[in-house]
């Protein structure tokens, strides 16, 4: 899958703007009813003397997601979401992050059994469990350093919280991947208090590709519910207060020995599955409810 970027606007605006130049003189007024302009020799020269730059491709690796380069919201708008956590999620803030690529889905069981295959890595909690082992669901019962571990083996490493939220919400500051009005039937959560899955049809953990509608604007799927996931930064409830404009990683471990997860899960209600929710845990932890999704610099623009 390929990225292409076209340079033929500019092209156009050029013999435009000589074509227009070339017709001024004076006062004399010239109607522009039905005319049509045609480029000037000069303008024709100057189209001739441009360097002509080669349109720019990005491969994009396997089962991953691109995410250019850019600015976005981070974290949350009290007038815009009154779910919003003020502990965790204020101030609402502009970040640039250099582009980069994300997993499209969580990493599976499947995924994880090939890595503890490969390595003896020690199982996931859950491997022998058959509510939360089946091929298809994400991996649970991994501790951060486990997703680490993984990410390292296949070549990648954890996304930063900054990097996740980007690829969750987009650059409009949406409150869920794929819009502002949430919707029961775009991801994987605690349904109403009874864990019956009745409205998203799962009582726990989907299968990775599941919920495709709820996709964020980069097409990454399951961003909120299903799992929470690991990310690389260690948790600080007052980060936003003093994080960097420019590719944040979080702050320095403060001694509590907490990284950052994002995401939620299907343990969880429709108010913690927003693009801005964050919450934290010991880095030892593991749970029925944590997996994680990979992420990988992309190559910068020349």
């Amino acid at each position: 899958m390929q990225v292409q970027i076209s340079f033929k606007s500019l092209i156009y605006a050029v013999m435009v703007l000589m074509a227009t130049l070339s017709g001024c003189g004076g006062d004399e007024k010239i109607p522009v009813e039905d005319e049509v302009v045609e480029p000037t020799d000069d303008a024709v020269g100057v189209l001739e003397e441009l360097p002509q730059k080669e349109a720019e491709t990005i491969d994009i690796p396997e089962g991953m997601v691109y995410v250019p380069a850019g600015d976005f919201l981070m974290g949350s708008d009290p007038d815009k979401d009154p779910l919003a956590d003020p502990l965790d999620e204020f101030p609402q803030h502009q970040v640039f992050l250099d582009a980069f690529f994300i997993d499209k889905y969580e990493v599976s069981n499947a995924d994880y059994t090939k890595f503890v295959e490969a390595t003896g890595h020690r199982k996931s909690t859950f491997w022998d469990n058959p509510k939360y082992n089946h091929p298809d669901q994400p991996v649970v019962g991994v501790a951060w350093g486990d997703a680490v571990a993984y990410a390292e083996w296949v070549g990648k490493r954890l996304p930063t919280e900054a990097e996740w939220e980007k690829a969750a919400r987009g650059t409009d500051g949406r409150i869920w991947p794929w819009g502002n009005e949430f919707d029961p039937t775009k991801c994987n959560f605690d349904d109403e208090g009874k864990f019956d899955g009745h409205l998203d049809g799962f009582a726990m953990a989907a299968p990775v590709d599941s919920f495709q509608k709820g996709a964020s604007p980069y097409g990454a799927v399951n961003m909120v519910g299903n799992v929470a996931e690991w990310v690389s930064d260690w948790f600080d409830m007052d980060y936003y207060l003093v994080s960097p404009r420019k590719n944040p990683k979080g702050p320095e471990n403060n001694g509590m020995g907490k990284k950052s997860w994002r995401g939620a899960s299907w343990f969880a209600g429709f108010n913690y599955m927003r693009c801005a929710y964050r919450d934290y845990d010991d880095i030892l932890a593991s749970g029925q409810i944590r997996g994680f999704r990979c992420a990988m610099d992309a190559p910068k623009s020349k």
